[in-house]
């Protein structure tokens, strides 16, 4: 009997992990990791041993106390990764989760970390600090998660860094469903977001706060000294679906996209930075709907969106709108920004749209123009002049204008007293931060101005005031981003520079076994001669294969069954081909991507390259995506189709590629369409694809085309097709354009070829 006893006691004691120094637990496996979640009290650490933890779904529940929280953290931080199939839920009351690193994998249910298990067991008091999730994504895009869920009161997530979500959802979202969950001041700070790439539609967001249907519920959420790095996944980084949040300190560099109050009011967005450069005019600021908010003290640099993405889009609104549509904006106050070499950094009364209403419905007409809005103490910069710093869709009868400084003149149709020309000086700190040579300090004291008591860097406006987001003196540190400061303490994202390597191949089975060997940011040359290739080529790497000699270019003649393809693009797949002579068998694709699990955006470019007798040129599966796809000084003939971008076809605001490039190139004997690219769905906050048709020449094509049409671009909102040669294409129309968008044909030579034609509004299916 004793010694059974003495057993039971051994197996008990291992089933719970190893006890250590006092209230510290190990544990090396899930069954150990389970019973000592399931016994542990207050003040205790269950520490996971380091190494991988695959396909666990981790269900973190206890009640700890603010002096004692049960804590979950890795061994060693970064030590421990979660992979595979793999997520975490938290549901108690100060429990913290400290060290952990999500990689590898994706989520089994809606979320990677839960702050609630189900509607009984959710988290108070909580807290995720110092973790990782890195590319922890669905395998296929259009399937939707989040990453994060916040539930409950009092949580926060703290010095986590989060990158790499390709799929359709926000990253992070708070839940506001019952009031267990308003009012309930998290703390989402210190937070590293990494790039999210674009995604290719709606429901790309970074961080989301509440949705359509809550957005009349009270948060009190506080978004504060996060890093916010190239986020690029939509036109909505941040998207502010409740009351009563606050964004302050954070900084948005690079990100194509904007903060968006896009439902609920009385918000306060106080000391953000937002970075632009010359390199991309989707890089936006703040866009105002709704009532009551406060846009203090933040600093826009180099910001060159236009509309939704100005660097300050205000918008008009709809008449007793619905609840998720647009309300009128009323009682906004912006007061003391700086907006430095932006692009037209005012604009007002965005998205009005009183002149389609032949084509949509009357709770889409945003016709209400912005009332008791006061824009007071404000500084527009340019070292180069921008004449027209100010742009109105509408009448701006409702904004009052406060002693705002500009220094250069305005030729822009709003002008008023409120708004002056100035001999204003900057002096240059940093690659972005420049900073008045002297305090402008002349203000207006507006109605609680005197509540505005700091400046984008916390120097107080008592003892020195001035106009914009800066008073003086500026420390010099202010100009550099420290990156250490944000996101896990143990985690670098810097890259580490491999150098390229090129592989020289003289045959077919040479080809093929440097591709399969290849490491990321091989080129591979191929010496002249026929390579015959009997099975796809997969690029799920970055790969460029390109012709040992320029003038006597090697050929690929592909003999694959019908409807494969010569080079089948992956995930992350990124192909230049150069210099090359690509042949098929008439049944075949010269290039397609896969049609699962294509979680990640591919890049093909194409250049100085002859593409002859394949079905397809291109063929982009449903729930594929190219970040860009780009074809240069090449001859594409004898193919029954172009490009084909159209499979996201249930019109809910999908397209296949965000840039698309043709120039310098020619097409010749296309049975069909040259091109086909779609984006269906009425999303008016949708700002692409992008389409850029130039210096081309299109010769005998379209003769099968049903549709009548040799360029398709349905829903595609920036097109420019210029400076093209068209001959004897026996089609009806080269392209339908959308003149609500501005697209025009512009400098083309048309033969024996059909016409342009403009529809200026575009009737599609209503998404909401």
């Amino acid at each position: 009997m004793r010694n059974l006893l003495f057993f039971g006691v051994v197996f008990l004691l291992f089933s719970f992990g190893k006890k250590e120094n006092g209230n510290i637990i190990k544990v090396n496996n899930q069954e150990e990791l389970k019973s000592a979640i399931k016994n542990a009290v207050a003040g205790e650490e269950i520490v996971l041993a380091n190494g991988v933890w695959k396909d666990v779904q981790i269900k973190f529940y206890g009640k700890g106390t603010k002096g004692a929280p049960i804590v979950l953290r890795a061994e060693t931080a970064g030590k421990v990764t979660i992979e595979g199939v793999s997520d975490l839920k938290i549901g108690g009351t100060y429990l913290e989760v400290r060290g952990l690193y999500f990689k590898n994998g994706y989520t089994p249910s809606n979320t990677v970390i839960d702050f609630h298990i189900d509607s009984k067991t959710i988290a108070n008091n909580c807290k995720v600090y110092d973790c990782v999730i890195e590319d922890f994504t669905q395998l296929n895009r259009n399937k939707e998660d989040h990453w994060i869920e916040f539930w409950g009161r009092h949580n926060q997530l703290d010095h986590c860094y989060i990158t790499g979500k390709s799929n359709s959802g926000p990253t992070i979202l708070v839940a506001l469903k019952g009031n267990e969950h308003i009012n309930n001041y998290h703390q989402i700070t210190n937070n590293h977001f990494g790039p999210r790439p674009r995604k290719g539609g709606p429901h790309g967001e970074t961080l989301q706060i509440g949705d359509s249907n809550t957005s009349m519920a009270p948060s009190y959420t506080n978004v504060a000294n996060n890093l916010f790095e190239r986020c690029d996944g939509e036109v909505e980084i941040i998207s502010n679906k409740s009351n009563n949040n606050e964004y302050r300190n954070n900084i948005f560099y690079k990100c194509e996209g904007s903060l968006v109050l896009r439902h609920g009011n009385y918000c306060t967005i106080d000391g953000n930075m937002f970075i632009g450069d010359d390199n991309s005019e989707f890089m936006g600021g703040i866009r105002v709907i709704n009532t009551g908010h406060l846009i203090t003290n933040n600093y826009f640099y180099n910001i060159k969106g236009k509309e939704f993405r100005s660097a300050l889009a205000v918008m008009n609104g709809v008449p007793k709108s619905p609840q998720n549509r647009y309300n009128q904006v009323t009682d906004v106050v912006v007061a003391y920004n700086t907006f430095l070499d932006c692009k037209t950094p005012w604009q007002f009364s965005v998205g009005a749209n009183m002149d389609k209403s032949d084509v949509l419905p009357a709770q889409e007409i945003r016709s209400a123009r912005p009332e008791r809005m006061i824009m007071a103490n404000n500084i527009i910069f340019n070292h180069v002049a921008d004449e027209f710093p100010i742009k109105a869709y509408d009448k701006v009868d409702g904004v009052l204008f406060k002693n705002n400084s500009m220094n250069g003149a305005n030729k822009s149709e709003v002008k008023d007293d409120g708004l002056k020309t100035e001999n204003l000086a900057m002096f240059k700190l940093s690659e972005w931060l420049y900073v008045p040579t002297v305090d402008q300090k002349e203000v207006y004291a507006g109605f609680e101005f005197e509540n505005i008591k700091q400046d984008v860097f916390s120097n107080s406006r008592a003892t020195t005031n001035g106009m914009g987001a800066i008073v003086l003196p500026v420390d010099k540190s202010k100009g550099a981003i420290n990156k250490k400061a944000y996101g896990a303490h143990w985690f670098s994202d810097e890259t580490v520079y491999e150098t390229p390597k090129t592989i020289r191949v003289a045959s077919e089975n040479e080809l093929t076994a440097a591709l399969a060997k290849a490491t990321s940011g091989t080129t591979i040359e191929l010496k002249k001669g026929i390579y015959r290739i009997a099975a796809s080529l997969i690029i799920d790497k970055k790969i460029t294969i390109k012709s040992k000699d320029q003038k006597n270019r090697a050929t690929v003649e592909y003999s694959g069954k019908d409807n494969t393809s010569a080079f089948l693009m992956g995930a992350k797949g990124n192909l230049t081909l150069e210099n090359i002579v690509l042949k098929g068998g008439n049944g075949q694709h010269a290039f397609a991507t896969k049609e699962k699990e294509m979680f990640s955006a591919y890049n093909l470019k194409v250049k100085n390259t002859e593409i002859s007798d394949f079905d397809c040129v291109l063929n982009a599966y449903k729930d594929s995506f190219a970040d860009t796809i780009s074809i240069d000084n090449t001859v594409i003939k004898k193919c029954k189709r172009g490009l084909k971008l159209a499979d996201e076809n249930d019109d809910l605001g999908e397209y296949n590629a965000e840039f698309v490039y043709i120039r310098n190139s020619k097409f010749e004997n296309i049975q069909n369409n040259i091109l086909d690219y779609y984006r269906g769905g009425y999303d008016e906050s949708t700002i692409g694809g992008n389409l850029v048709f130039q210096n081309n020449t299109v010769v005998n094509c379209g003769k099968e085309e049903k549709s009548g049409v040799l360029i398709k671009t349905t829903g595609i909102v920036n097109v420019e097709i210029s400076k093209n040669s068209f001959l004897n294409n026996t089609i009806k129309f080269i392209a339908i354009l959308w003149g609500e968008k501005n697209q025009e044909p512009k400098e083309n030579s048309i033969k024996n070829s059909g016409e342009f034609k403009i529809e200026q509004n575009l009737k599609q299916k209503m998404m909401y």
